[in-house]
Protein backbone atom coordinates (compact mmCIF):
# COMPACT_ATOMS: atom_id res chain seq x y z
CA UNK A 1 0.00 0.00 0.00
CA UNK A 2 1.36 3.41 -1.01
CA UNK A 3 0.53 7.03 -0.26
CA UNK A 4 -1.68 7.31 -3.35
CA UNK A 5 -3.93 4.58 -1.94
CA UNK A 6 -4.83 6.44 1.25
CA UNK A 7 -4.15 10.16 0.74
CA UNK A 8 -6.77 12.89 0.75
CA UNK A 9 -7.02 14.30 -2.78
CA UNK A 10 -8.96 17.48 -2.08
CA UNK A 11 -6.61 19.72 -0.13
CA UNK A 12 -7.42 23.08 1.41
CA UNK A 13 -4.50 25.48 0.92
CA UNK A 14 -3.65 29.10 1.67
CA UNK A 15 -1.40 31.68 0.05
CA UNK A 16 1.65 33.06 1.85
CA UNK A 17 0.21 36.59 1.87
CA UNK A 18 -3.03 35.53 3.59
CA UNK A 19 -3.39 36.63 7.20
CA UNK A 20 -2.92 34.51 10.28
CA UNK A 21 -6.52 35.22 11.27
CA UNK A 22 -7.80 33.96 7.92
CA UNK A 23 -5.82 30.77 8.32
CA UNK A 24 -7.03 30.25 11.88
CA UNK A 25 -10.64 30.69 10.72
CA UNK A 26 -10.13 28.13 7.94
CA UNK A 27 -8.64 25.56 10.31
CA UNK A 28 -11.46 25.96 12.80
CA UNK A 29 -14.19 25.95 10.16
CA UNK A 30 -12.92 22.80 8.45
CA UNK A 31 -11.65 21.12 11.64
CA UNK A 32 -8.12 20.66 10.39
CA UNK A 33 -4.88 21.41 12.21
CA UNK A 34 -2.63 22.27 9.28
CA UNK A 35 -2.64 24.02 5.91
CA UNK A 36 -0.19 23.74 3.01
CA UNK A 37 0.97 27.18 1.86
CA UNK A 38 0.96 27.48 -1.93
CA UNK A 39 2.36 30.32 -4.04
CA UNK A 40 0.56 32.09 -6.87
CA UNK A 41 2.49 29.83 -9.25
CA UNK A 42 0.99 26.78 -7.58
CA UNK A 43 4.14 25.60 -5.84
CA UNK A 44 4.33 24.48 -2.21
CA UNK A 45 6.32 27.05 -0.21
CA UNK A 46 5.51 26.11 3.37
CA UNK A 47 3.20 24.56 5.92
CA UNK A 48 1.16 26.27 8.60
CA UNK A 49 0.07 24.21 11.60
CA UNK A 50 -1.47 24.83 14.97
CA UNK A 51 2.01 24.51 16.42
CA UNK A 52 3.12 27.59 14.49
CA UNK A 53 0.42 29.61 16.24
CA UNK A 54 0.98 28.53 19.85
CA UNK A 55 3.37 31.35 20.78
CA UNK A 56 1.36 34.46 19.93
CA UNK A 57 1.27 37.95 21.41
CA UNK A 58 -2.53 38.10 21.13
CA UNK A 59 -2.94 35.39 23.74
CA UNK A 60 0.14 36.35 25.79
CA UNK A 61 2.01 33.10 25.09
CA UNK A 62 5.04 34.50 23.29
CA UNK A 63 8.43 33.53 24.69
CA UNK A 64 10.15 35.99 26.99
CA UNK A 65 13.78 34.95 27.26
CA UNK A 66 16.13 36.54 29.82
CA UNK A 67 18.71 38.87 28.34
CA UNK A 68 21.61 36.52 29.10
CA UNK A 69 19.92 33.75 27.08
CA UNK A 70 19.27 36.14 24.19
CA UNK A 71 22.97 37.00 24.29
CA UNK A 72 23.96 33.33 24.16
CA UNK A 73 21.51 32.41 21.41
CA UNK A 74 22.20 35.52 19.40
CA UNK A 75 19.85 38.34 18.35
CA UNK A 76 18.75 36.37 15.28
CA UNK A 77 16.90 33.77 17.36
CA UNK A 78 15.14 36.49 19.34
CA UNK A 79 14.17 38.28 16.15
CA UNK A 80 12.81 35.03 14.70
CA UNK A 81 10.72 34.42 17.83
CA UNK A 82 9.36 37.99 17.65
CA UNK A 83 8.32 37.48 14.04
CA UNK A 84 6.54 34.21 14.92
CA UNK A 85 4.66 35.87 17.78
CA UNK A 86 3.70 39.09 16.02
CA UNK A 87 3.64 38.30 12.29
CA UNK A 88 0.33 39.01 10.60
CA UNK A 89 0.98 37.22 7.29
CA UNK A 90 1.28 33.47 6.93
CA UNK A 91 4.66 33.81 5.24
CA UNK A 92 5.97 35.28 8.50
CA UNK A 93 4.93 32.39 10.74
CA UNK A 94 4.76 29.31 8.51
CA UNK A 95 7.30 26.52 8.48
CA UNK A 96 9.22 26.86 5.20
CA UNK A 97 10.46 23.86 3.17
CA UNK A 98 8.21 21.32 4.92
CA UNK A 99 8.76 17.59 4.71
CA UNK A 100 6.89 16.07 1.78
CA UNK A 101 6.31 12.71 0.11
CA UNK A 102 5.42 11.49 -3.37
CA UNK A 103 2.40 9.42 -4.35
CA UNK A 104 4.58 6.32 -4.67
CA UNK A 105 6.08 6.58 -1.17
CA UNK A 106 5.40 3.63 1.13
CA UNK A 107 3.39 3.98 4.31
CA UNK A 108 6.49 2.89 6.20
CA UNK A 109 8.29 5.96 4.83
CA UNK A 110 5.37 8.16 5.91
CA UNK A 111 5.36 6.81 9.45
CA UNK A 112 9.16 7.16 9.72
CA UNK A 113 8.92 10.85 8.78
CA UNK A 114 6.02 11.48 11.15
CA UNK A 115 7.77 9.77 14.06
CA UNK A 116 11.21 11.19 13.33
CA UNK A 117 10.07 14.79 13.02
CA UNK A 118 6.95 14.80 15.23
CA UNK A 119 4.60 15.87 12.44
CA UNK A 120 0.99 14.96 11.80
CA UNK A 121 0.58 15.45 8.05
CA UNK A 122 2.68 15.45 4.88
CA UNK A 123 1.91 17.21 1.61
CA UNK A 124 1.99 14.86 -1.38
CA UNK A 125 3.83 16.35 -4.36
CA UNK A 126 4.03 15.65 -8.06
CA UNK A 127 6.58 17.86 -9.84
CA UNK A 128 6.52 20.24 -6.85
CA UNK A 129 2.75 20.63 -7.19
CA UNK A 130 0.56 19.49 -4.34
CA UNK A 131 -1.79 16.68 -5.35
CA UNK A 132 -2.88 15.49 -1.91
CA UNK A 133 -2.09 15.25 1.74
CA UNK A 134 -1.51 12.25 3.98
CA UNK A 135 -2.20 12.53 7.69
CA UNK A 136 -2.31 10.35 10.76
CA UNK A 137 -6.07 10.17 10.26
CA UNK A 138 -5.51 8.66 6.81
CA UNK A 139 -3.31 5.99 8.39
CA UNK A 140 -6.02 5.18 10.93
CA UNK A 141 -8.59 4.84 8.14
CA UNK A 142 -6.22 2.50 6.30
CA UNK A 143 -5.87 0.45 9.47
CA UNK A 144 -9.64 0.08 9.79
CA UNK A 145 -9.99 -0.84 6.11
CA UNK A 146 -7.22 -3.44 6.21
CA UNK A 147 -7.63 -5.01 9.65
CA UNK A 148 -8.73 -8.64 9.78
CA UNK A 149 -9.70 -9.68 13.28
CA UNK A 150 -12.30 -12.32 12.44
CA UNK A 151 -12.37 -14.90 15.23
CA UNK A 152 -15.36 -16.63 13.63
CA UNK A 153 -13.21 -18.37 11.01
CA UNK A 154 -13.88 -22.10 11.12
CA UNK A 155 -10.63 -24.07 11.35
CA UNK A 156 -9.47 -27.20 13.11
CA UNK A 157 -7.59 -26.86 16.39
CA UNK A 158 -4.53 -28.53 14.89
CA UNK A 159 -4.42 -26.04 12.01
CA UNK A 160 -4.78 -23.14 14.42
CA UNK A 161 -1.94 -24.49 16.59
CA UNK A 162 0.28 -24.99 13.55
CA UNK A 163 -0.38 -21.41 12.49
CA UNK A 164 0.52 -20.06 15.96
CA UNK A 165 3.72 -22.11 16.07
CA UNK A 166 4.64 -20.94 12.57
CA UNK A 167 4.16 -17.32 13.61
CA UNK A 168 6.31 -17.88 16.71
CA UNK A 169 9.08 -19.42 14.60
CA UNK A 170 8.99 -16.44 12.27
CA UNK A 171 9.29 -14.01 15.22
CA UNK A 172 12.89 -13.68 16.41
CA UNK A 173 11.79 -12.55 19.89
CA UNK A 174 9.44 -15.51 20.56
CA UNK A 175 10.68 -18.00 23.22
CA UNK A 176 9.84 -21.04 21.09
CA UNK A 177 12.18 -23.36 23.02
CA UNK A 178 10.60 -22.55 26.38
CA UNK A 179 6.92 -22.12 25.58
CA UNK A 180 4.36 -24.57 24.22
CA UNK A 181 0.86 -23.89 22.96
CA UNK A 182 -2.19 -26.11 22.68
CA UNK A 183 -5.53 -25.29 21.13
CA UNK A 184 -8.89 -26.68 22.15
CA UNK A 185 -12.18 -25.45 20.71
CA UNK A 186 -10.40 -22.37 19.39
CA UNK A 187 -8.92 -21.47 22.79
CA UNK A 188 -5.12 -21.17 22.70
CA UNK A 189 -3.31 -21.97 25.96
CA UNK A 190 0.34 -21.09 26.46
CA UNK A 191 2.44 -23.02 29.00
CA UNK A 192 6.12 -22.89 29.83
CA UNK A 193 8.66 -20.37 31.09
CA UNK A 194 9.38 -16.76 30.22
CA UNK A 195 12.54 -14.75 30.84
CA UNK A 196 10.96 -11.40 29.96
CA UNK A 197 7.51 -10.21 31.03
CA UNK A 198 7.04 -8.41 27.72
CA UNK A 199 6.96 -11.75 25.91
CA UNK A 200 3.72 -12.59 27.73
CA UNK A 201 1.79 -9.76 26.12
CA UNK A 202 3.43 -10.25 22.72
CA UNK A 203 2.51 -13.95 22.61
CA UNK A 204 -1.09 -13.10 23.46
CA UNK A 205 -1.21 -10.57 20.63
CA UNK A 206 0.44 -13.05 18.24
CA UNK A 207 -2.21 -15.69 18.96
CA UNK A 208 -5.09 -13.23 18.75
CA UNK A 209 -4.02 -12.38 15.20
CA UNK A 210 -4.27 -15.99 14.05
CA UNK A 211 -7.64 -16.65 12.32
CA UNK A 212 -9.84 -18.99 14.32
CA UNK A 213 -8.49 -18.13 17.76
CA UNK A 214 -11.41 -17.29 20.06
CA UNK A 215 -9.45 -16.48 23.21
CA UNK A 216 -6.02 -16.93 24.78
CA UNK A 217 -5.12 -18.46 28.14
CA UNK A 218 -1.83 -17.74 29.83
CA UNK A 219 -0.32 -20.47 32.04
CA UNK A 220 3.28 -19.29 31.70
CA UNK A 221 5.75 -18.73 34.53
CA UNK A 222 8.19 -15.83 34.66
CA UNK A 223 11.72 -16.76 35.74
CA UNK A 224 14.67 -14.54 36.61
CA UNK A 225 17.20 -15.26 33.82
CA UNK A 226 20.16 -14.79 36.18
CA UNK A 227 19.09 -16.67 39.31
CA UNK A 228 16.39 -19.01 38.02
CA UNK A 229 14.03 -17.70 40.68
CA UNK A 230 10.32 -17.87 39.91
CA UNK A 231 9.07 -14.29 39.79
CA UNK A 232 5.43 -14.93 39.03
CA UNK A 233 2.96 -16.66 36.83
CA UNK A 234 -0.45 -16.02 35.39
CA UNK A 235 -3.25 -18.40 34.61
CA UNK A 236 -5.83 -16.57 32.57
CA UNK A 237 -9.38 -17.75 32.94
Amino acid sequence: MNVKDIMTHRVLTVSPDATVLQAANLMLKHRISGLPVVSAAGELVGMLTEGDLLRRSEIATEKHRPSWLVFLLGPGRAAEAFTKAHGRKIEDVMTPTPYTVTEEASLDDVVALMEGHNIKRLPVLRHNRIVGIVSRANLLKALLASAKYDASVVSSDSKIRNAIVAEMERSSWAPTAMVDVRVENGVATFTGCLLDERDRVALKVLAENVPGVKSVRDNMTLIDPYTGTVLGDMAAA
